[in-house]
């Protein structure tokens, strides 16, 4: 049996009278591909704020990994495994794709000015850093750590090229992220986030604006990424693709979730159908 990744625990966000969130609760298993639905306002977004930390909740509690995320702002839950997408795209606009993934990698790089000077453990030179560093370099290296952050920079630069040419992108590499057509710039995204190192991506909504054969396309991608060893959360609004991809969907209606299971039980939930198409007047009946 697969473990509880995140668990998004009784859950309510208010906004002054406003309920967003409603006593929401649900699981993410390691190693699956969960879909988050429901019609326009059900709330979906607003659960990914609060999962990444732009929103803090009202009551209850989000877990990851066993470990409780609430309070913690987003760069420190990316840092714990957690990273995401956007509805709208958020890439670095005058930024190559390599570099704008490369901003991703640097999320989780572990030089930093601070631990350098203070000589932290991963910042120490090695001898054989110092044997190919400059005539200077055994007394620099050492302070500075630049030989170390000169192998993390390589190795990032070599995970972006590999995200790159998963998500069929390499040959935009050094292309300007605004030059790339709106696919493109939708793969840019989730090769940025995948470059964090997520134990868990959350895609929201990444198949806005896509064609029937780019939804195929995607469908294949997120696939792929849970092959690689990503749990993945997806919230669509098409129902082919999370129908076709989802191993289990949650449904949330006005802030409140109303269904939890596999495609075909969700599909067939009279709950769900109704959240969709409406209650039925008494005139139809």
């Amino acid at each position: 049996m697969s473990k509880a990744l995140l668990d998004v625990n009784h859950v309510t966000l208010k906004f002054g009278g406003l309920t967003a969130l409603n006593d929401v609760s649900f699981t993410v298993n390691e190693g699956e591909i969960l879909a988050l639905i429901g019609p326009n306002g059900a709330g979906k977004t607003t659960c990914f704020n609060v999962m990444t930390g732009l929103y803090q909740p009202t009551n209850g509690a989000v877990l990851f990994n066993g470990q409780r995320l609430t309070g913690r702002k987003p760069h420190q839950i990316t840092k714990r495994g957690i990273a995401r997408t956007f509805q709208s795209i958020r890439l670095f606009p005058e930024m190559t794709a390599l570099e704008n993934v490369l901003v991703g990698a640097d999320a989780r790089a572990k030089t930093s000015v601070v631990g350098a000077l203070f000589r932290f453990p991963r910042h120490r030179a090695t001898p054989a850093d110092r044997e190919f560093a400059n005539p200077f370099g055994k007394f620099i290296a050492p302070v500075f750590g630049v030989s170390r952050h000169r192998r993390e920079e390589r190795e990032s630069r070599e995970l972006a090229m590999d995200l790159l040419e998963f998500v069929g992108l390499e040959r935009v590499a050094g292309e300007v992220a605004r030059n790339l057509s709106y696919g493109h710039q939708r793969r840019l995204e989730i090769a940025r986030a995948m470059a964090t190192r997520p134990q868990l991506l959350c895609l929201d909504e990444p198949a806005a604006g896509f064609n029937p054969a780019e939804k195929a396309e995607l469908q294949e991608l997120i696939r792929r990424i849970r092959d690689r060893g990503h749990t993945v959360l997806l919230i669509e609004h098409d129902m082919r693709l999370v129908m076709g991809v989802a191993e289990r969907i949650v449904v949330l209606e006005f802030g409140q979730k109303i269904a939890d299971g596999d495609p075909t039980s969700v599909r067939e939930d009279p709950k769900v159908i109704a959240a969709y198409l409406g209650e039925p007047d008494d005139d139809d009946a």
